[in-house]
């Protein structure tokens, strides 16, 4: 963080005098350490044989020049003793001394690269040796006994098609013996990642401990990206709890006990605390849920729930005080107040950080963190900038060769860009700040985050094609409140074990600010402006780091202009908020008198109905609660008098938390065939978290919401009715139990919505007595798939005929004959895929679509 320190010296000179008088910060072992950082990444992906060439000409060619120079300067010595030495002469010899420094840091440069490139090869090369690369090229299923590395993580729950694919436990472990399919024993020290599914014994295997042994089978697979750290990926398929061969050890146990009693004193508070604190304070995700998750990256606060160098520098600062204190005659912080030496002072400080590398884990990137801290701390205790550059520098030289794979980790990337900027831009920011007026914290605080994000942004885009929009200032709003979390949470960490009522009341008090930082973050995401697409790639993030040079170069001449400034803070307001009214007025979507939309939400159906003024009839959910959420906010729906879920495949149901987020929601109503029975449970389950109640829809049944009146046709009373077989030959399934509405809307406005039927239920709709009558809008089923009954769209004959589908899907929809049968029938198609989101207006010879993308037409 940028400091600035007004304290004197014991002579009486300003500190902040002393700063200015240190001069040029010393770049020389920045050159260095990137050509570690550059030559380890770019060795961990070439072949064994090319690293070795390449490490061998770079050592060469360092030792050419380190050579030349020694030799240059042995004659320069000679010659400056010369009595016969002229004036130009001593002209060159003036210059030689630079001209040899550049030398031998050429030379430095490349013996760095030499020794990066050396370091990572032979990681490379541990990782590919033994039988375990082998055995996953070929999927073979193998027994192994494995050292669990880290702490179990989860992943989300995903969509594939119509299933949800089950959230898994991620470990990292060491294979110490694999027992191939041959039966052949190999003793190997291999690094894999293990894939679980761990079933009714979720919670045994959460608690396994870093370095526990295990007897595990399963099949083996390779990495997913070259380059990795891992040789393979061991998918366990062994059924129960897991069986521990052998313990962890002493230090992890210690860990582990702290950690869990953490956890344990938080289990009072509301939902975000209980879920962030662990998070805040060591690093333990385990308990946010995605949502949180979310809503921490839309708002560019991820950095807060990973283990961090502010974590120990927070606790280092209470230690020993402000900036600069340290070298004072009156020292500051808790050490002088009880009477702690400075070499004492060093000691804690010391032992705080061994004792956060134990609890957070000695993993790659909690080391690299705690060094970040110690710089952190050098900045705390000195007061001195120019000197924490080649501290920095140092740093990632060390911990690149202790560990090359973080050469490739964006974890380490963004870790050092934003303590580089912390470092450099952001004290000469804040100073520029304070010397228009703005007081010394904010000026601190503003500086710190616009450095931090204005150098860790392009590399953001790479991973994530989006920038946010409301990064600083929520940055800006959770930034006072991590110090106190951190503080209280660490000092509930260290008693949980000895007092736990002590513990619960320091994590009330920490549950506070962790509950603030998490409204924070959910707030700013909840805008709808919070993120703005952009390139993914590189290349987006040269144009980023580009527009940020410009913008950073041209603001102190902006500045001079506050009539301009409030103009462009402003438009950025207007862009983060979207105010319907303006949003429509750029963009022309939604139409003002929409009746219909079909949101895009990639490969899934999510339908709305317009029933009022901000209120709308949803019609499936989606697979993503995003998607959903963000299409109903830009349709302005803030009252849902009902939710209507065909049936209950992943694609049309896993959306439901975006629909309930933040809206009045009056039923959810589904299908009665309860298949899948997890997705069933889900909806039901999500229901009732939100207290919504759910229905299950009749057959026949009318309803009223506003304008709307729509009819339940399908499924049927009776066998064949959408369940079984009987009166519709072939008829069953989820598909074939799709909810499926005949809607009448505002102005006589005619929709058939059919789900996800199949031609069977499609020909059983036909039997009615009453047959189909036409429509003006057809929601074509299954998202256009090849399997459709040429009878109903003979039947309907609609105007529009609008496919939900995702871009680029496995499946091949909208299939291309199906498409032709539909315009041949004389409908005009809409996907959104290529369309986007489409609204539908009007009716009668004023029915219209719009795409969001711009395309669109009359019916």
């Amino acid at each position: 963080m940028a400091v600035r320190d007004t304290t004197t010296t014991p002579s009486g000179v300003p500190r902040a005098a002393r700063i200015r008088e240190e001069g040029p910060t010393d770049l020389r072992l920045v050159p260095p350490a990137l050509a570690v950082w550059a030559a380890a990444a770019l060795a961990l992906g070439l072949p064994g044989r090319w690293v070795a060439a390449g490490t061998a000409v770079c050592a060469v060619v360092a030792l050419a020049l380190l050579v030349a120079a020694s030799a240059g300067g042995r004659r320069a010595a000679a010659a400056s003793g010369s009595r016969r030495a002229a004036a130009p002469a001593a002209g060159r010899r003036a210059a030689a001394p630079a001209g040899r420094k550049r030398t031998v840091a050429a030379g430095a440069v490349l013996l760095c690269a030499a020794a990066g490139a050396a370091t990572a090869g032979l990681h490379g090369a541990d990782v590919r040796r033994g039988p375990v690369p082998g055995l996953a090229q070929e999927h073979a299923r193998v027994d192994a006994e494995v050292r669990v590395t880290s702490d179990p993580r989860p992943t989300r729950p995903g969509v594939r098609g119509s299933n949800s694919t089950p959230a898994m436990l991620l470990l990292n472990a060491d294979i110490t013996e694999v027992t191939a399919p041959d039966g052949r024993r190999t003793r190997v020290r291999t690094p894999v990642l293990l894939m679980v599914s761990p079933g009714d014994d979720r919670a045994r295997w959460q608690e396994i401990l870093p370095s526990t042994r295990l007897r595990i089978g399963g099949r083996l697979s390779p990495p997913a990206h070259e380059g990795e750290r891992l040789a393979a990926v061991l998918r366990v398929d062994t059924e129960g709890r897991p069986r521990i061969t052998g313990p962890p050890t002493a230090v992890q146990r210690a860990a582990g006990e702290l950690r869990s009693g953490l956890r344990e004193a938080t289990d009072g508070l509301d939902a975000d605390a209980r879920a962030l604190l662990p998070g805040l304070v060591v690093g333990d995700t385990s308990r946010v849920p995605p949502e949180l998750h979310d809503a921490f990256k839309a708002t560019d606060l991820t950095h807060l729930l990973a283990v961090s160098g502010a974590n120990l520098s927070i606790l280092l600062f209470l230690l020993i005080g402000p900036p600069g204190s340290a070298l004072n005659s009156e020292r500051r912080g808790l050490a002088p107040k009880l009477g702690i030496s400075l070499r004492g002072t060093a000691l804690i400080g010391g032992a705080l950080t061994l004792i956060f590398i134990v609890v957070c884990r000695p993993e790659p990137s909690v080391l690299r963190a705690a060094a970040c801290g110690l710089i952190t701390l050098l900045a705390i205790g000195t007061g001195r900038r120019r000197s924490l550059i080649p501290a920095l520098a140092a740093a990632v030289v060390l911990l690149v060769l202790y560990d090359p794979w973080l050469a490739r980790s964006y974890g380490f990337l963004l870790s050092v860009l934003a303590t580089g900027a912390l470092l450099t831009l952001a004290p000469r920011w804040s100073a520029a700040l304070q010397r228009r007026g703005m007081p010394v914290r904010f000026a601190e605080v503003l500086a710190a985050a616009a450095a931090a994000q204005a150098v860790c942004a392009p590399v953001v885009v790479v991973l994530a094609s989006r920038v946010s929009l409301v990064a600083i200032p929520c940055n800006l709003l959770a930034e006072f409140a991590v110090a106190p979390a951190t503080v209280f949470g660490f000092a509930a960490l260290a008693v949980a074990p000895v007092v736990p009522p002590v513990a619960e009341l320091l994590a009330r008090v920490a549950g506070w600010p962790a509950g603030w930082i998490a409204s924070v973050a959910r707030t700013g995401a909840d805008l709808p402006g919070a993120e703005a697409p952009w390139p993914g790639g590189w290349a987006g993030a040269a144009l980023l780091a580009l527009l940020t040079v410009l913008a950073v170069l041209l603001a102190p001449r902006l500045i001079r202009h506050p009539w301009l400034c409030l103009a462009a803070a402003l438009l950025l307001v207007l862009v983060v908020l979207r105010p319907a009214p303006l949003t429509r007025i750029v963009t022309g979507w939604p139409p003002p008198d929409w009746a219909f939309a079909l949101c895009d939400v990639g490969q899934g159906d999510a339908m709305v109905l317009a029933a009022g003024e901000g209120t709308g009839v949803v019609v499936d959910a989606g697979p993503d609660p995003r998607s959903v959420d963000r299409c109903l906010r830009d349709l302005g729906v803030t009252r849902v008098p009902l939710v209507i879920l065909t049936h209950f495949h992943a694609d049309h149901v896993r959306g439901l938390p975006g629909v309930l987020r933040g809206r009045a929601v009056g039923a959810v109503q589904t299908t009665s065939l309860d298949e899948p029975p997890e997705q069933a449970a889900f909806v039901r389950r999500t229901a009732a978290a939100a207290r919504v109640a759910t229905v299950r829809a009749v057959p026949g049944e009318r309803r009223r919401a506003g304008p709307l009146d729509w009819r339940v046709i399908w499924p049927r009373d009776g066998p064949g009715g959408g369940g079984g077989s009987g009166a519709v030959k072939g008829a069953g399934g989820p598909n074939d139990s799709s909810v499926t509405l005949h809607v009448r809307a505002a102005g006589g406005l005619t929709l058939l919505l059919l789900g996800d039927l199949e031609p069977p239920a499609q020909r059983g709709l036909l039997l009615s007595p009453a047959g189909l009558p036409r429509v003006d809008v057809l929601k074509v089923a299954h998202h256009g798939s090849g399997f459709q009954d040429a009878g109903l769209l003979d039947s309907v004959r609609p105007r529009l005929a609008l496919i939900s589908c995702g871009a680029d899907n496995p499946y091949g929809h909208p299939a291309p004959h199906t498409v032709d049968a539909l315009r041949a029938a004389g409908a005009r198609v809409l996907r959104t895929d290529t369309d986007g989101a489409i609204a539908v207006t009007g009716a009668g010879k004023e029915l219209r679509a719009v795409g969001r993308s711009g395309s669109g037409g009359e019916g």
